[in-house]
């Protein structure tokens, strides 16, 4: 085959870059802790099961050896995105007490890219870009403001990962491939300067405007037919390895350091009838493995400072995430799919009160969505996302330096999104 490299990818690739230009003022956010659930509308519409099943150019964001199953074809989306989120104050000696809600900022309006190409009949390139994690709050009442911080309170995390992709196919029906993983995230904290007393750099801990971080990783995964109709899949993402955001050195453990954690996983996708596809997904995410995310808040009463080597940091555990879904073909031109994801909590209930901050405690996820074929080349997605409210019941969660008693955090989520997909 011949391929016009000129015209079909300097297209795709101008896309890529006006994608990443709208999105690197965008506040990313999160279902599966502060990982999206999903990437891309259809994986979205069935619970975010995309290991296994390619339905779109996204899907190599998931797993990179889904490019060889895709041919060429480019992809954009939207969603709109509104967290519901809040903390419960209550036995506190230091004024704490009270209801705040987090909401002070919202919706967010979040795009994606997709585009792949095949090179030859064996191997296929392709890149997307796409937020993949983060989280905003909001307090317009200050938590915090008995200990005598002025303004709203929050923290703006916005993380945008770039990834180029090849992918080969290495016998019939069997295909791997790898990313390298490229990433700008943008962190932002306001009103918590009382806590900067307890920092090892108290002018970078609060109030410091917007700081970037740039970082990398590699991305591999594997996608075979093991039988007539039966895909799986698997993937491994590598740690991000992230500069510091040197604003807030005093606040992030070893000098504002925050690394994206890694993550692998494993899929299945069934051709169960002619008309129905089922998949399922299995993750788990590393988050205890970087310090600025995992340390606990304890550290600090054992004279280590924010911003330390080792210091303090969310608290953070490990979590698995579980997803099912369904695609059902109702005629040529329409398909409907469900699904359901669980995510495990990752925020302990002693941890609750640096978290108030940082609530992602969502765990789960039911969606809805369909596709309808607008032009034989041409594809029209849609989705939506509820994940009811969740709270974790602090236990122990306010240390007695500041008063005790518990706080309480709560997270529910809605999301609506499309995406446009056409083959060239």
């Amino acid at each position: 085959m011949t391929f016009d490299i000129d015209s079909r990818c300097g297209r795709g690739l101008l896309a890529a870059g006006a994608a990443l230009i709208a999105m690197a003022v965008v506040p990313a956010h999160a279902t599966d802790g502060y990982f999206l659930n999903g990437v891309g509308a259809k994986s979205k519409g069935m619970g975010g099961t995309a290991i296994a099943l390619p339905q779109e150019a996204l899907a190599i964001a998931i797993n990179p050896a889904a490019a060889t199953e895709l041919g060429h074809r480019v992809e954009v989306g939207v969603d709109v995105f509104i967290p519901d989120r809040g903390a419960q104050i209550s036995g506190n000696g230091a004024g704490l007490n009270g209801s705040h809600s987090g909401n002070g900022a919202n919706p967010f309006f979040l795009p994606d890219f997709g585009y792949v190409v095949p090179l030859n009949d064996n191997t296929s390139f392709g890149m997307t870009i796409h937020g993949n994690g983060g989280m905003n709050t909001h307090y317009n009442d200050n938590p915090f403001a008995p200990f005598g911080a002025s303004g709203y309170a929050g923290v703006d995390l916005a993380q945008v990962f770039i990834t180029p992709t090849i992918a080969t196919r290495l016998a019939e029906g069997h295909s791997v491939g790898v990313s390298l993983t490229g990433m700008v995230q943008v962190f932002h904290a306001k009103g918590i300067q009382p806590f900067a007393t307890a920092s090892a750099d108290p002018a970078n801990f609060s109030n410091n405007g917007k700081s970037v971080s740039w970082g990398a990783g590699f991305r591999v995964g594997y996608l075979g037919e093991v039988a007539k109709g039966v895909r799986i899949g698997a993937f491994y993402q590598s740690k991000i390895w992230a500069s510091r955001f040197k604003d807030y050195g005093g606040l992030f453990a070893d000098r504002g350091g925050f690394d994206v954690p890694a993550a692998y996983g494993a899929g299945i996708a069934v051709q169960a009838t002619e008309r129905l596809t089922l998949a399922g997904d299995v993750k788990r995410i590393e988050y205890s493995d970087i310090g600025s995310v995992g340390n606990p808040l304890t550290p600090l009463f054992s004279g280590v400072p924010f911003g330390a080597k080792d210091g303090p940091g969310f608290g953070w555990k490990d979590v698995n995430v579980f997803k099912l879904g369904a695609a059902y073909q109702v005629s040529n031109r329409l398909t409907l799919r469900a699904g359901y994801g669980r995510s495990q909590n990752p925020i302990p209930a002693n941890q609750t009160f640096l978290n108030i901050l940082a609530p992602g405690v969502s765990t789960d996820h039911f969606t809805i969505g369909g596709s309808l074929a607008v032009a034989p080349d041409k594809e029209l997605s849609v989705f939506v996302m509820r994940a009811p409210n969740n709270t974790v019941r602090g236990s122990g969660s306010i240390p007695a330096p500041y008063g005790g008693g518990e706080a309480d955090i709560s997270l529910a989520e809605t999301a609506v999104g499309f995406g446009f997909e056409w083959t060239l």
